[in-house]
């Protein structure tokens, strides 16, 4: 079953990020936003991964401009 949540906590700093949403799939969540961080190292023009904030997270940079974050659902 998918939930589709809107209102998600502070745990991924990413609280007042513009058009933003949280996917649920039975374990995993799915957190995409648009980026508004400010990079100090080079990044791949398609796609960047990286170790997400939490241990366990992983950061997916679409295109420079989309944030996927996957993680285990609490």
């Amino acid at each position: 079953m998918t939930h589709l949540n809107n209102s998600f906590g502070s745990r991924f700093g990413l609280e007042y990020a513009p058009s933003s949403f949280l996917l649920r799939l039975g374990r995993r969540e799915i957190f995409v936003c648009r980026d508004f961080r400010k990079r100090y190292y080079n990044i791949n023009p398609i796609i960047d991964v990286s170790t997400g904030i939490e241990p366990g997270h992983l950061e997916v940079l679409v295109m420079r401009r989309w944030l996927v974050i996957l993680s285990k659902a609490r």
